[in-house]
């Protein structure tokens, strides 16, 4: 009875994953409730690889599920659930490479939009433990954001932008995070511009903060306590530490020019 339970609800989730989340966190309470039943909500010696499988997947369709709705919490439960699944060999159950990957990169994304840089690279070790590093980096579910931490930790936000907005993302769900992405690398170009110039033109920060309209970046320029006069944006005058502000202004400028380049050239093919 229990395993009809899970196989009808897994039916039912995989076939409709735009599911409303209330349906879904529903479905998924009655599939834990039958794992429950059948001793298999944490794999054991004893749970049968057909049943682990079973298991595996509800909780995947789960971490799945609150992405979409972006509920972190609940997902981030759902990937620590996962983690005695992932870690079985494959003689005890058949391993499913794309979910796994896809789950897992869902979680390094989280935790580089989180700020938890020191998890993020904990997680790569281990990843990197499991499976030889060049196949880490190939895969398009685990490339991804390892391709863009590390385009972050350069300043490279020019080639962040690029990989959100084109067809280098591997799936729906990562386009969850592309607001907060967006929304850290405008901060990150918006302190890099008040170090390296006293002002900006308008038209230039539009470009430069990928914003859509003049109006926007004077909304944004009021949040951020800038200045808005005859067409241009006036920073406040940032002073810096230990005597490098020519260097840090040098890095900034890098970081402003290969930005405003990109912003220029997607206007052209706009």
């Amino acid at each position: 009875m229990a395993e009809r339970t899970l196989q009808a609800v897994l039916k039912q989730l995989h076939s409709n994953p735009n599911l409303p989340y209330p349906e879904a966190s529903s479905l998924l309470s009655k599939a834990k409730i039958s794992l429950l039943q059948l001793n298999a909500l944490t794999p054991t010696p004893k749970t049968p690889g057909p049943l682990l499988a079973v298991a595996r997947d509800v909780y995947e369709a789960g971490a799945l599920f609150s992405i979409r709705a972006k509920d972190a919490d609940a997902f981030t439960r759902y990937v620590s659930q996962l983690q005695p699944f992932y870690a079985l060999p494959a003689s005890a159950v058949k391993p499913n490479d794309v979910e796994r990957n896809k789950v897992t990169g869902l979680y390094l994304l989280l935790l580089l939009t989180q700020g938890r840089y020191g998890e993020f690279h904990s997680e790569l070790e281990s990843l990197s433990c499991r499976e030889a590093g060049a196949e880490v980096e190939n895969d398009r579910f685990l490339g991804y954001p390892i391709k863009l931490e590390r385009w972050l930790m350069e300043g490279s936000y020019d080639r962040v932008w690029k990989a959100m907005k084109s067809r280098e993302v591997p799936c729906e769900e990562y386009g969850v995070f592309f607001e907060i992405l967006t929304s850290q690398i405008r901060s990150e170009i918006a302190s890099s511009s008040e170090r390296a110039y006293p002002y900006l033109p308008l038209s230039s920060t539009k470009s430069l903060l990928f914003l859509d309209s003049e109006g926007a970046v004077v909304e944004f320029a009021r949040q951020r306590g800038w200045a808005v006069r005859d067409g241009q944006i006036y920073f406040p005058t940032a002073s810096v530490e230990g005597g490098e502000d020519g260097e840090v202004k040098d890095i900034s400028q890098m970081v402003i020019e290969n930005t405003l380049g990109y912003a220029r050239e997607l206007e052209t093919i706009v």
